[in-house]
């Protein structure tokens, strides 16, 4: 049986329909054959036309994106290319580096002076959370002395002063709290967002200064080479890309000198402030002068979180 299958599975294969005389049906399944147009009637028309044209359109311009692609990549990795052997050739001391003493000098001071700020800033931040907690401390003794007042008649007045005194304790701590909360955002602004940018500049300029060593160390090697034509096309496009980079070069170094400069008055400003507003605070919280921490606070324009901006503090409870 299974033989006889094959033989008319193979029957139907040979006899079956013509792919080329397929016929499309506009009517319903089981239609007139009025309603059915050879296939064949559709291959010389002006649809097939147009849409080979637009296929071409689009295959151009497909290809013109893939060519730009394509010249863009070899561009890429023709200058990471050159950038890698001048690095090569500066680390294993070989190559020559173009080198602005000065400038190198400044670059280096920054990045110090950074590191050195960010351990300020570290520092600050935990005083900040050992500080918070004390306050918190603070605060949970000064309600468990109040209620110990309470049920307590023999001791009333004891249990009484000392809710007081960590009362107080607790609102000039909240006090110095602000003043340490914006000392510390300020300089996490300096550090994080000003001299941070400043280095992305720099990173830029000295990219900019790699590139323009790897395209001037290109167009001395092609110079001490032959003069033929060839040579000389070469020499000419090596002396326009060097020309570029330099230019790029150039103008990056000009950014930084600005940046430099304009982040050293910066921070002297904002250091000069902070200094002094944290001294000032400090000093007055461990005097215990709550009138002048207070004053502290208004003359560096520093406001506490109004009431009802978070969950309310004991001392508005109270």
């Amino acid at each position: 049986r299974q033989v006889e299958e094959k033989q008319d599975l193979q029957q139907v294969m040979v006899s079956g329909p013509n792919l080329n005389e397929t016929s499309i049906v506009s009517g319903g399944y089981g239609g007139t054959a009025e309603g059915i147009i050879p296939t064949s009637s559709i291959k010389g028309s002006n649809m097939h036309h147009s849409s080979s044209s637009s296929s071409m359109t689009a295959e151009e311009t497909t290809r013109g994106v893939a060519v730009e692609k394509l010249e863009t990549v070899k561009k890429w990795g023709l200058n990471t290319y050159k950038c890698t052997k001048q690095m090569i050739s500066e680390r294993f001391g070989r190559g020559s580096r173009t080198v602005d003493l000065e400038l190198e000098a400044q670059i280096e001071v920054l990045r110090d002076t950074k590191r050195k700020y960010e351990n300020v800033l570290r520092l600050a931040r935990a005083l900040t959370n050992h500080f918070y907690n004390m306050v918190q401390t603070q605060h949970a003794l000064g309600d468990t002395f109040a209620d110990l007042s309470q049920k307590s008649p023999e001791l009333r007045d004891e249990f009484g002063y000392n809710a007081e005194t960590q009362k107080l304790l607790c609102k000039n701590g909240e006090t110095l709290l602000g003043a340490i909360n914006f000392f510390v955002s300020s300089i996490n602004t300096l550090v994080n967002k000003t001299m941070e940018d400043t280095l992305m500049t720099i990173k830029m300029y000295e990219n900019a200064r790699l590139e323009f060593d790897a395209y001037r160390s290109d167009l001395e090697e092609l110079s001490m080479g032959p003069r033929d034509a060839v040579a000389m096309a070469r020499i000419e496009a090596a002396q326009q890309q060097y020309q570029v980079h330099k230019e790029k070069y150039e103008r990056l170094r000009s950014d930084v000198a600005i940046k430099l400069k304009f982040l050293e008055e910066n921070k002297v400003k904002v250091m000069h402030k902070q200094l002094l507003l944290f001294h000032n605070a400090i000093s007055a919280y461990f005097a215990g002068n709550q009138q002048q921490l207070e004053q502290t606070l208004k003359q560096f324009n520093i406001k506490l979180k109004p009431p009802g901006a978070d969950k309310p503090s004991w001392l508005e409870e109270q």
